[in-house]
Protein backbone atom coordinates (compact mmCIF):
# COMPACT_ATOMS: atom_id res chain seq x y z
CA UNK A 1 0.00 0.00 0.00
CA UNK A 2 1.31 3.46 -0.89
CA UNK A 3 1.94 5.89 1.91
CA UNK A 4 0.40 9.38 2.07
CA UNK A 5 3.79 10.83 1.06
CA UNK A 6 3.96 8.61 -2.00
CA UNK A 7 0.44 9.49 -3.04
CA UNK A 8 1.04 13.22 -2.96
CA UNK A 9 1.44 15.00 -6.27
CA UNK A 10 4.98 15.80 -7.45
CA UNK A 11 4.06 19.49 -7.32
CA UNK A 12 3.84 19.22 -3.53
CA UNK A 13 7.32 17.76 -3.11
CA UNK A 14 9.34 21.01 -3.22
CA UNK A 15 7.25 22.36 -0.34
CA UNK A 16 7.72 19.15 1.65
CA UNK A 17 11.47 19.35 1.08
CA UNK A 18 11.64 23.02 2.10
CA UNK A 19 9.61 22.38 5.26
CA UNK A 20 11.89 19.49 6.22
CA UNK A 21 15.03 21.48 5.44
CA UNK A 22 13.90 24.49 7.47
CA UNK A 23 13.17 22.31 10.51
CA UNK A 24 16.57 20.63 10.29
CA UNK A 25 18.52 23.82 9.60
CA UNK A 26 16.97 25.35 12.73
CA UNK A 27 17.57 22.22 14.83
CA UNK A 28 21.09 21.35 13.67
CA UNK A 29 22.47 24.34 11.80
CA UNK A 30 23.52 24.44 8.17
CA UNK A 31 26.81 22.54 8.55
CA UNK A 32 25.35 19.58 10.45
CA UNK A 33 22.29 19.12 8.24
CA UNK A 34 22.73 16.42 5.59
CA UNK A 35 20.58 15.97 2.52
CA UNK A 36 19.97 12.39 3.70
CA UNK A 37 18.40 13.84 6.85
CA UNK A 38 16.23 16.19 4.82
CA UNK A 39 15.08 13.34 2.59
CA UNK A 40 14.21 11.19 5.59
CA UNK A 41 12.29 14.04 7.28
CA UNK A 42 10.36 14.74 4.06
CA UNK A 43 9.64 11.05 3.47
CA UNK A 44 11.35 11.13 0.10
CA UNK A 45 14.51 9.70 -1.43
CA UNK A 46 17.70 11.74 -1.58
CA UNK A 47 17.48 11.48 -5.37
CA UNK A 48 14.10 13.23 -5.23
CA UNK A 49 15.72 16.26 -3.59
CA UNK A 50 18.17 16.58 -6.49
CA UNK A 51 15.25 16.84 -8.89
CA UNK A 52 14.44 20.23 -7.36
CA UNK A 53 17.61 21.50 -5.65
CA UNK A 54 21.17 21.19 -6.97
CA UNK A 55 22.81 21.01 -3.54
CA UNK A 56 22.40 22.00 0.12
CA UNK A 57 23.19 25.65 -0.60
CA UNK A 58 20.44 25.80 -3.23
CA UNK A 59 18.10 24.21 -0.71
CA UNK A 60 18.97 26.85 1.87
CA UNK A 61 18.36 29.55 -0.72
CA UNK A 62 14.92 28.07 -1.30
CA UNK A 63 14.22 28.22 2.43
CA UNK A 64 15.24 31.91 2.53
CA UNK A 65 13.10 32.76 -0.47
CA UNK A 66 10.09 31.09 1.11
CA UNK A 67 10.54 32.35 4.65
CA UNK A 68 11.78 35.90 4.10
CA UNK A 69 12.32 37.09 0.54
CA UNK A 70 8.64 36.57 -0.29
CA UNK A 71 7.83 39.17 2.39
CA UNK A 72 9.80 41.74 0.41
CA UNK A 73 7.37 41.21 -2.45
CA UNK A 74 4.48 41.98 -0.09
CA UNK A 75 6.08 45.26 0.97
CA UNK A 76 6.85 46.11 -2.66
CA UNK A 77 3.19 45.60 -3.53
CA UNK A 78 2.12 47.65 -0.51
CA UNK A 79 4.25 50.58 -1.61
CA UNK A 80 3.26 50.31 -5.27
CA UNK A 81 -0.45 50.41 -4.41
CA UNK A 82 -0.19 53.31 -1.96
CA UNK A 83 -1.21 56.82 -2.91
CA UNK A 84 -0.96 59.99 -0.85
CA UNK A 85 1.13 60.68 2.26
CA UNK A 86 3.79 58.07 2.99
CA UNK A 87 3.96 58.54 6.77
CA UNK A 88 1.05 56.13 7.45
CA UNK A 89 3.02 53.40 5.69
CA UNK A 90 5.78 53.30 8.30
CA UNK A 91 3.60 51.83 11.09
CA UNK A 92 2.05 49.39 8.61
CA UNK A 93 5.41 48.15 7.39
CA UNK A 94 6.83 47.79 10.88
CA UNK A 95 3.70 45.96 12.01
CA UNK A 96 3.99 43.63 9.02
CA UNK A 97 7.63 42.90 9.87
CA UNK A 98 6.68 42.24 13.49
CA UNK A 99 3.89 39.87 12.47
CA UNK A 100 6.32 37.90 10.30
CA UNK A 101 8.75 37.61 13.22
CA UNK A 102 5.99 36.41 15.55
CA UNK A 103 4.04 34.16 13.20
CA UNK A 104 6.50 32.70 10.67
CA UNK A 105 9.99 31.11 10.63
CA UNK A 106 11.50 34.47 9.61
CA UNK A 107 13.34 34.95 12.93
CA UNK A 108 14.79 31.44 12.91
CA UNK A 109 16.09 31.83 9.36
CA UNK A 110 17.63 35.23 10.09
CA UNK A 111 19.39 33.80 13.16
CA UNK A 112 20.66 30.93 11.05
CA UNK A 113 22.17 33.37 8.55
CA UNK A 114 23.86 35.30 11.36
CA UNK A 115 25.25 32.12 12.90
CA UNK A 116 26.46 30.41 9.73
CA UNK A 117 27.65 33.20 7.41
CA UNK A 118 31.22 33.31 8.70
CA UNK A 119 31.76 29.62 7.93
CA UNK A 120 29.57 29.63 4.81
CA UNK A 121 29.87 33.12 3.24
CA UNK A 122 27.72 32.08 0.27
CA UNK A 123 24.78 31.99 2.69
CA UNK A 124 25.45 35.54 3.87
CA UNK A 125 25.99 36.82 0.35
CA UNK A 126 22.71 35.33 -0.83
CA UNK A 127 20.80 36.86 2.10
CA UNK A 128 22.55 40.19 1.54
CA UNK A 129 21.45 40.21 -2.10
CA UNK A 130 17.94 38.76 -1.87
CA UNK A 131 16.74 40.27 1.41
CA UNK A 132 18.85 43.21 2.54
CA UNK A 133 19.79 44.26 -0.98
CA UNK A 134 16.12 44.52 -1.94
CA UNK A 135 14.61 45.68 1.33
CA UNK A 136 16.94 48.55 2.21
CA UNK A 137 16.68 50.41 -1.14
CA UNK A 138 12.92 49.89 -1.08
CA UNK A 139 12.62 51.60 2.28
CA UNK A 140 15.16 54.28 1.37
CA UNK A 141 12.95 55.25 -1.55
CA UNK A 142 10.01 55.57 0.82
CA UNK A 143 11.91 57.88 3.18
CA UNK A 144 13.17 59.93 0.23
CA UNK A 145 9.59 60.22 -1.02
CA UNK A 146 8.46 61.51 2.37
CA UNK A 147 11.24 64.11 2.34
CA UNK A 148 10.37 65.25 -1.19
CA UNK A 149 6.70 65.63 -0.22
CA UNK A 150 7.58 67.69 2.85
CA UNK A 151 6.31 65.09 5.33
CA UNK A 152 9.76 64.32 6.73
CA UNK A 153 12.67 66.59 7.57
CA UNK A 154 15.85 66.20 5.59
CA UNK A 155 17.58 63.11 6.92
CA UNK A 156 19.91 60.50 5.49
CA UNK A 157 17.51 57.86 4.05
CA UNK A 158 20.03 55.03 4.39
CA UNK A 159 20.78 55.68 8.04
CA UNK A 160 17.09 56.30 8.74
CA UNK A 161 16.09 52.91 7.31
CA UNK A 162 18.75 51.13 9.34
CA UNK A 163 17.50 52.94 12.43
CA UNK A 164 13.98 51.89 11.53
CA UNK A 165 14.71 48.18 11.19
CA UNK A 166 17.14 47.98 14.12
CA UNK A 167 14.48 47.07 16.71
CA UNK A 168 13.21 44.31 14.43
CA UNK A 169 16.69 42.79 14.39
CA UNK A 170 16.71 43.07 18.18
CA UNK A 171 13.40 41.19 18.19
CA UNK A 172 14.87 38.42 16.03
CA UNK A 173 17.80 37.97 18.42
CA UNK A 174 15.63 38.26 21.53
CA UNK A 175 13.13 35.64 20.40
CA UNK A 176 15.65 33.14 19.03
CA UNK A 177 18.52 33.52 21.52
CA UNK A 178 17.28 34.92 24.83
CA UNK A 179 13.68 33.75 25.15
CA UNK A 180 14.68 30.07 24.80
CA UNK A 181 16.97 30.46 27.83
CA UNK A 182 14.39 32.14 30.03
CA UNK A 183 14.21 35.82 29.06
CA UNK A 184 10.87 37.58 29.40
CA UNK A 185 8.85 37.19 26.16
CA UNK A 186 8.94 40.22 23.89
CA UNK A 187 5.73 41.58 22.35
CA UNK A 188 7.20 42.34 18.94
CA UNK A 189 4.11 44.05 17.57
CA UNK A 190 3.96 46.36 20.60
CA UNK A 191 7.64 47.16 20.02
CA UNK A 192 6.88 47.92 16.38
CA UNK A 193 4.03 50.28 17.29
CA UNK A 194 6.17 52.08 19.86
CA UNK A 195 9.10 52.43 17.48
CA UNK A 196 6.86 53.68 14.66
CA UNK A 197 5.52 56.40 16.97
CA UNK A 198 9.08 57.46 17.87
CA UNK A 199 10.16 57.43 14.23
CA UNK A 200 7.25 59.54 13.04
CA UNK A 201 7.89 62.15 15.72
CA UNK A 202 11.61 62.20 14.91
CA UNK A 203 10.96 62.60 11.19
CA UNK A 204 8.60 65.55 11.45
CA UNK A 205 9.81 68.73 9.73
CA UNK A 206 11.61 70.98 12.19
CA UNK A 207 8.98 73.74 12.20
CA UNK A 208 6.20 71.22 12.85
CA UNK A 209 8.14 69.45 15.58
CA UNK A 210 8.87 72.68 17.52
CA UNK A 211 6.49 73.39 20.47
Amino acid sequence: MKTAKQRRAPSERPQEILDAALALFVEKGFAATRLDDVAARAGLSKAAIYLYFADKTALFQGVVRQAIASNIMTVEAMLAAHRGPVAPLLPRILDFMASRIEETPMAAVAKLVIAESRAFPEIGRFYLKEVIGRGIPLMESLIARGIAQGEFRKVDPGLTVRTMVGPMLLAVIWRTVFEPIGAEPLDVRALARHHADLMLHALRPVAEASP
